[in-house]
């Protein structure tokens, strides 16, 4: 397993080994041990998994204290651009973004630590997406950025993606006060 460090502190992307033959394939999606050894001391309470079809925008997403959420991400089929946005206010990188693209064939992951928006735009039809989580989920802690907002930047490179209620009434950055 390689874990790899981005350009925003604590944020990793881990690219498992993949052991594959005319059977199939095996591969870790998950070792403490290994995660420990690059400085990621998560604890996992809980996993969610959603299908998407193309074009759905989920996201810019949240939780805060005290039910802010670490996420391990992946992609079990399909495909999606994720994002995630530093919204750690005394961070050197506050409002910056990391945009990888996790697929089935690539078998990439993300770690998005607390502090983060996170978000996917999905890629291609029947897209099953899994992430653990280090806290439950608390709908009077969440909360949401505007997907598009003009100064966090992110090329989504969508116009009209299929959005939820809650993704239509997010907040801007200017006006967002983090709670990190």
């Amino acid at each position: 397993m390689e874990i790899i460090d981005t350009k925003l502190k604590g944020l990793y992307i881990i690219k498992p080994k993949v052991f594959a033959d005319d059977r199939g394939y095996f591969f870790e999606s998950y070792n403490a041990d290994e995660f420990k050894k690059s400085g990621i001391t998560a604890n996992f309470v809980q996993d969610n998994q959603s299908l998407s079809n193309t074009g759905v925008l989920r996201g810019l997403h949240f939780q805060t204290p005290p039910f802010d959420q670490g996420k391990l991400v992946r992609v079990i089929t399909g495909a999606v651009l994720d994002v995630a946005v530093d919204i750690r206010k005394n961070s050197s990188t506050y409002g910056e973004h990391v945009t990888i693209e996790l697929t089935e064939e690539n078998k990439t992951m993300f770690y998005i630590p607390p502090g983060f928006a996170h978000g996917f735009l999905t890629l291609k039809d029947n897209t099953i997406f899994s992430y653990k989580c280090t806290n439950v989920y608390n709908k009077a802690s969440e909360g949401t950025v505007f997907w598009n907002d003009t100064e966090i930047n992110i090329n989504w490179n969508i116009v009209n993606p299929i959005l939820s209620e809650k993704d239509l009434v997010g907040t801007i950055f200017k006006k967002f006060n983090s709670p990190f």
